[in-house]
């Protein structure tokens, strides 16, 4: 869903995490990835204005996702 609001494309995410397509098309596909891969693209995409909800907070309906931060 993140790729997808920011209207990236898998080689497009790979480039700016700096990891293989191959490692976001194994991530989109929920497959196991080291903890450290999975922070590295984490990071890239709040770099470019996701930000991650965690179930429960207050801005959803308890479920996780995501959402566009506010631009000025």
């Amino acid at each position: 869903m993140a790729r997808t609001a920011l209207d990236l494309g898998v080689r497009d995410l790979a480039e700016m995490a700096r990891v293989s397509p191959d490692t976001i098309a194994r991530l989109e596909r929920g497959e196991a990835l080291r903890e450290k891969t999975v922070a590295t693209i984490r990071a890239a995409l709040e770099r470019s204005g996701i930000i991650f909800i965690a179930e429960g907070e207050v801005a959803t309906d308890g479920g996780p996702g995501v959402r566009l931060a506010r631009r000025n």
